[in-house]
């Protein structure tokens, strides 16, 4: 299909559906006037669903990017997706009446019809397999000398040391991005200085070659969204600048990603195609069921990431973020190596999350709650407290981390439902404390720190009854309730447990 455009594969796939459309009215008995009467809005419906789908998945390309037997099985498994969604719409919509000879028979016969003429693209059209276009510019990988243990660089070629940036590497910067991502990085590094590593890759192989702790600064210009690994290709990248060395590198947001498709499709359509481009590669890879499913069809690339699940991984993987710009809908970072990575092994994606919290005799316990936030979220609390210290309530000011239905979690206590679990397991009572973070237990007072962790944190904490708006208010309010907690246990509970029903049921608290 390389020798033809996207239209036109969609006007012939168009073409197909309703020539298998028409083929199974045709094997079916009976008159299919009728049936094309019954069927023509929820025809229109499904034409759109499936090309919508099929573009996303991008099933239209498969016999250029894949050999064709794995190419036949893309374009199988896209239409078995496409089947289930049509099925789920019928469900909900109790649109059960449909024949589901006629139903599933025209999909059975697109299915045939598509891989006949991927067949044909492949061999008549001779179909390629989509070359690696990731770019490694070896005349920049200058690397520093070492001297006692720390980097040296070493002396300068004529050409560097005169002020303006050599033309070979600001043409191909401009070359591989644009003017403007050439003066951000001008004004973040010395491209004149010969320690950095300037790539443009998504493979984790190209960084894995380059020498360990070797360089001041390393540089990719192509997005992290098409990078199959990004944990593992970050923390290659950790090991090979020395301590404090520096990493820029760029990636398309979710909400960018939602401006460019609806600003590229036309009403209605944009809405239709954002809606499953959004279950496709958001819902998808949440799930076990169909994770699998997401990676066969993708392979990782064009994935959505948003701005805080990059700068999570960023954090976890051993920088921090210290600038960062917006340029041509792409969102570019410049992050500093501070440390090892976490190598966290088993990264959580999915709607129910296990966070660590400090529980009694200072045990790191996992509290189970329902996702608000983004993925690798809970790695920002020091960036987000940096940039945007804290509101009334002791939570986060303008915290980006949280998702738009994880805002309505949390407005009616959804997302604490999942804490039941470490109730019963006998890690959290009814009343009590917050159970908090090792980053937001570190602002505590030493004292408080101390009495926190002699007690059982609990579901309903002493915030409810006192409605604290400052960080001291709040650690006030819990001393408070802690010393009255250590004298009388249960009618301290008692107490509370009543107090705070009533300010949460008559008097509207809440915590955010």
């Amino acid at each position: 299909m390389n020798k033809r455009s996207l239209f036109v594969n969609i006007l012939v796939d168009i073409l197909a559906i309703f020539a298998a459309f028409m083929l199974i009215l045709w094997i079916k008995p009976g008159k299919a006037e009728p049936y094309i009467t019954k069927y023509s809005l929820s025809f229109l419906i499904f034409t759109i669903i499936w090309i919508v789908v099929s573009s996303i998945a991008r099933k239209y390309s498969a016999p250029e990017r894949f050999k064709l037997t794995r190419a036949l099985f893309h374009i199988a498994i896209t239409n078995l997706t496409i089947a289930g969604i049509v099925t789920i719409i019928m469900f909900l919509f109790r649109s059960l009446d449909y024949s589901r000879f006629v139903v599933f028979g025209t999909i059975i016969a697109i299915n045939i019809i598509e891989s006949f003429f991927a067949f044909f693209d492949y061999f008549i059209c001779n179909a390629k397999t989509g070359e690696d276009s990731s770019k490694v510019f070896e005349v920049y990988q200058r690397v520093v000398g070492r001297e006692n243990g720390f980097p040296k660089a070493e002396p300068l070629p004529v050409e560097f040391t005169l002020d303006p940036v050599p033309e070979n590497i600001k043409e191909t910067i401009i070359e591989e991005s644009n003017i403007e991502v050439f003066n951000f990085l001008s004004e973040n590094i010395n491209l004149n200085i010969p320690n950095y590593s300037l790539l443009a890759t998504t493979t984790k192989f190209n960084i894995d070659k380059l020498p360990e702790k070797i360089y001041l600064k390393i540089v990719n210009l192509k997005r992290i969204n098409d990078i199959r690994f990004i944990n593992k290709f970050f923390e290659s990248v950790n090991r090979k600048l020395v301590d404090g060395g520096f990493f820029i590198g760029c990636v398309e947001t979710k909400d960018q990603r939602k401006k460019r498709l609806l600003k590229k499709y036309p009403p209605v359509l944009n809405r239709i195609y954002y809606l499953f481009d959004f279950i496709l590669k958001r819902v998808f890879p949440k799930f076990n069921l169909t994770k699998r499913i997401y990676f066969f069809l993708t392979r990782g690339e064009n994935r959505v990431v948003s701005k805080a699940e990059t700068y999570g991984r960023l954090y976890s993987c051993g920088f921090k973020v210290i600038n960062e710009k917006e340029i041509r809908g792409m969102l570019y970072f410049v992050a500093r190596k501070n440390r090892d990575p976490f190598y966290d092994m088993e990264p959580s994606y999915g709607p129910l999350v296990k966070l660590n919290r400090i529980g009694k005799n200072g045990r790191i316990i996992q509290v189970y709650k329902l996702r608000t936030m983004h993925p690798y979220a809970e790695y920002l609390q020091e960036y987000v407290y940096d940039m945007s210290d804290l509101q009334e309530g002791g939570k986060f000011k303008d915290d980006f981390r949280i998702t738009t239905i994880g805002k309505i979690f949390r407005k009616f206590w959804l997302d604490e439902l999942p804490m039941f679990i470490n109730f019963f397991r006998g890690e959290l009572k009814l009343v009590g404390v917050r159970p908090l973070s090792k980053h937001y237990f570190s602002l505590y007072n030493k004292d408080l720190q101390e009495k926190r962790i002699k007690t059982k944190p609990g579901l309903i904490p002493p915030f409810y009854v006192d409605m604290p708006k400052t960080l001291d208010e709040i650690q006030a309010s819990e001393m408070k309730y802690l010393l009255a907690y250590a004298k009388h246990p249960f009618r301290t509970d008692w107490k509370y447990f009543w107090i705070a029903v009533w300010n949460i049921v008559f008097r509207k608290a809440r915590s955010s």
